[in-house]
């Protein structure tokens, strides 16, 4: 949901009043821009005052020493930034700070599917990580007591390796990088390592930025984390610290509660929580670029007394071009294909 805040576009103004009253710097921003427009920055005071000189900041970067400036965002990332004017006046300096929120260009383009097959899938399987490996399917599961790791294969379905998780771990997103496997947790704030073959337990990691562990893949240098919110996380795979982060938005608001994710070709496919919808991610600056509800797959499965029945895995065969998708506790696998609507 839009936030109140974020619903219509609001001039924000700051205002900073120096100790002589009759001084008051005013620093004007729009609340949200579009990346394919200009962002104008200004201070202005009104009193008539003289400004000597203002420095401008980005998300702590010096990005203009000039006021009544022009700055091009197309190189941007999306979402929060943080802006601040350094103004310098009468010998005195003043700090003002304020906030703007990028948007995309233009709305995402709608897609609709066909399904090209569809397989058997363990309906006991309360799905949260899916990644397609040599042939097979890796599988994480969650809830507590249920969680584990698996290997099965596609046509039948059938479970051909299983690691369960501590009774206290409620698994989450996995993907495969360099021969091992990596899975996440929910709130435990805590991930696990594999030996891809064997399934035995390497190590483990935490993760200390991001809000709860969702969803998991990579793009072959990053290992590329969901926390439930707008934001996705890159990974330093070998210390999985959490190096820097994304955020999904149109070019009208943000998407909230990613959860399984997908790296296909430069961009990343993600679910929404509780919905039976993929949105198609720039995995450079945030832009959803594209949209698909799969509402239809839902009425193809058995359905199971569990509120949270819904789409919930994503796996892609690079090889092959196929794209696989199941959910919580659906009793099939489905491999679709993307259709744009014209």
């Amino acid at each position: 949901m839009i936030t109140r805040f974020f619903s219509i576009l609001i001039v924000a103004s700051l205002i900073l009043t120096a100790c002589n009253e009759d001084v008051e710097f005013k620093f004007k921003v729009p609340q949200k821009i579009n990346i394919d427009e200009n962002l104008q920055l200004t201070i202005t005071e009104t009193n008539g005052k003289p400004i000597d000189s203002v420095i401008f900041f980005l998300d702590g970067k010096n990005i203009s020493s000039e006021n009544n400036t022009e700055i091009s965002l197309g190189n941007k990332v999306l979402g929060y930034h943080h802006l601040k004017a350094v103004v310098y006046s009468e010998g005195k300096t003043k700090t003002l700070n304020n906030r703007i929120f990028f948007l995309a260009k233009k709305g995402p383009e709608i897609y609709d599917f066909e399904i090209v097959n569809t397989f058997p899938h363990d309906s006991d399987a309360f799905t949260q990580g899916f990644e397609f490996h040599e042939g097979f399917i890796y599988e994480s599961t969650g809830q507590r007591g249920k969680s584990s790791i698996r290997k099965t294969e596609i046509k039948t379905g059938k479970v051909l390796q299983q690691v369960d998780l501590d009774k206290k771990y409620f698994g989450e997103g996995i993907t495969i990088f360099e021969n091992k496997i990596h899975q996440l947790t929910w709130q435990a704030k805590k991930g696990f390592v594999y030996d891809l073959n064997s399934f035995k337990q390497l190590g483990e990691f935490s993760y200390k930025k991001s809000k709860e562990g969702w969803g998991l893949t990579h793009n072959g240098k990053h290992l590329i984390k969901s926390d439930g919110t707008e934001r996705i996380w890159f990974l330093n795979p070998e210390t999985h610290k959490e190096e820097f982060f994304i955020e999904a938005y149109t070019n009208k608001r943000k998407a909230e509660q990613l959860n399984e994710i997908e790296y296909i070709n430069g961009k990343i496919y993600a679910n929404i929580w509780q919905k039976n919808t993929i949105i198609i991610i720039n995995a450079k600056n945030g832009t959803i670029e594209g949209v698909v509800n799969l509402n239809k797959l839902s009425k193809k499965v058995k359905h199971v007394a569990n509120n949270d029945y819904v789409l919930n895995g994503i796996a892609y065969d690079k090889e092959n071009d196929r794209l696989f998708v199941t959910g919580k506790n659906w009793d099939k696998t489905f491999e679709i294909k993307l259709i744009a609507k014209k």
